[in-house]
């Protein structure tokens, strides 16, 4: 700050209307005013803009009366505080993101999340919306007292906690450069990116389904090995005319917010991918219509035009996801640190441990251990929530041509 000056600040509010911020600094400029930080936001048409000024104490008077003057035709409040010590009060920064999303987030919810917040020493800097539908989502910038590796380990199980309790999903991660760095997102496929089970969708075709599902559920939980499981649920399949995997494929159903979730990360320049446990088939088509990047999943061995109850080449279990994920980031010239993983199950364990990111959709308990987050509404956009991108990048992304 220049001799002589000292610090002040000054805030308007008011309707939001063309040329108030003009006439703002415009005032403040005819009298030698020196900026040293300024923040304006627009809430549903309420404008607040706020500026720390360095200026000569024997102008006070006429500074204010000024700023009345051009800003009374706008409708606006102004307030000077004077004695302000900008050395001692610094801008906050933030060390961490919190997500709120809920259907819906009540101001109880977010008292709560602010006391538990508050009990852990963490201060919230700013609140802002990030969409309103298919679910409420707040953002919340917040900073602990303790920023060392592994110090939000004791907020996040709080959170955790909180969320279930609520019935509110909370994610929470570093923000700055770590968050805005991500840039391949894997998911997996049934459950996740698709709403069924492809096995039991083929299964169904051999009158087995009931049979295949029950090991399907036992191998999600965790608690068969996934290779034998696949393998004897493929052998249900057996004699099945090869045609049945185009009936499959046509028959399956995006989750809710699937298309677009790839649609919005293509467009920002994500490198997307899934890899399944099912059968690629099955899932080649629809990688394909999605645009996404990468797509790796078991194959069915065919002869004479029927299943034969096989599958070739290796299996794609949890170790080969998390394996496919590492050469997807290598192939995309990325970290791990860059990547997000999403899935449901426990064959999703190691890709979730191993991503920058992990997140539990709707997920079994044993996956929402290991998981960073998990969400669980059936709408998989909420992924770019917790990404930070709001709602109207999201519209603004669908407006453009696909890439």
């Amino acid at each position: 700050m220049q001799p002589g000056l000292k610090a002040a600040v000054i805030t308007t509010s008011g309707p939001d209307r063309p040329g108030v911020s003009a006439a703002f600094f415009n005032a403040l400029a005819s009298h030698g005013v020196q900026l040293l930080d300024a923040e304006q936001t627009n809430f549903r048409g309420q404008l607040l803009l706020a500026a720390l000024v360095g200026m000569d104490p024997q102008k006070l008077g006429d500074v204010e009366r000024e700023l009345h003057t051009a800003l009374w035709e706008f409708g606006q409040r102004v307030t000077i505080e004077t004695g302000v010590d900008p050395d001692t009060v610094p801008r906050s920064k933030s060390t961490h993101v919190v997500v709120a999303l809920g259907n819906p987030v009540t101001a109880a919810a977010v008292s709560r999340l602010g006391a538990t917040l508050a009990s852990h020493g963490a201060n919230i800097n700013v609140i802002r919306g990030i969409t309103q539908y298919p679910v409420t989502g707040l953002e919340f910038r917040i900073t602990l007292p303790d920023y060392t590796p592994g110090a939000g380990a004791a907020v996040r199980a709080s959170l955790a906690e909180l969320s279930s309790e609520l019935g509110v999903d909370l994610a929470m991660e570093h923000a700055g450069l770590h968050r805005r760095a991500k840039r391949l997102v894997c998911f997996d496929c049934d459950s996740t990116l698709i709403t069924g089970e492809v096995i039991e969708m083929l299964a169904a075709h051999a009158g087995r389904e009931a049979e295949v599902a029950a090991v399907t559920e036992r191998a999600m939980r965790g608690e068969l090995d996934f290779e034998e499981s696949l393998r004897e649920r493929v052998k249900a399949l057996a004699g099945l005319d090869a045609s049945v995997i185009d009936e499959v494929a046509a028959a399956i159903e995006l989750t809710p917010g699937a298309r677009t979730t790839i649609r919005t990360l293509n467009s920002m320049g994500y490198r997307t991918a899934v890899v399944s446990g099912g059968f690629i088939q099955v899932l080649e088509g629809l990688a394909e219509d999605l645009e996404l990047d990468y797509v790796r999943a078991n194959t069915l061995e065919i002869e004479d035009g029927k299943l034969t109850g096989r599958v070739t080449g290796p299996i794609v279990d949890r170790a080969a996801k998390a394996d496919f994920l590492a050469e997807f980031a290598e192939d995309s010239g990325l970290t791990l640190s860059q990547t997000v993983a999403v899935g449901d199950g426990a064959n999703d364990i190691d890709m979730l441990s191993r991503a920058g990111l992990g997140i539990a959709f709707n997920a079994k308990p044993a996956l929402r251990e290991v998981a960073d987050t998990s969400v669980n509404h059936p709408f998989l956009d909420e992924v770019l929530y917790i990404l930070g991108i709001p709602r109207e990048e999201i519209d603004s992304a669908a407006a453009r041509p696909a890439r």
